[in-house]
């Protein structure tokens, strides 16, 4: 389990470069790094990017309030957050 989710982290950030266009590589973004409001300047635009993809690509539902903003307050959390609500 904790090789898939090194995977679901690397894809994730894969995915958030590209959902909200950032011209960063992969391995400079950490696995604590604050996202919304970090230093990659995501806002709640972003963050709605990125929970539409992750529902899409995961089945996982980030619900706006207070479940978005734990879930979204790192790749770590978002990770998580997938891994404890995937479906099958």
């Amino acid at each position: 389990m904790n090789e898939d989710r090194e995977q679901l982290k690397a894809a994730l950030k894969e995915l958030v470069i590209e959902e909200c266009d950032k011209d960063v590589e992969p391995d400079e973004i950490t696995d604590d790094e604050v996202l919304i409001g970090g230093p990659l300047d995501l806002d709640s635009l972003d963050a709605l990017q990125i929970c539409m993809a992750v529902q899409h690509k995961y089945g996982v539902r980030i619900e706006a309030g207070p479940q978005a903003r734990k879930a979204l307050r790192s790749i770590n959390a978002l990770s998580d957050t997938i891994l404890e609500h995937r479906p099958g």
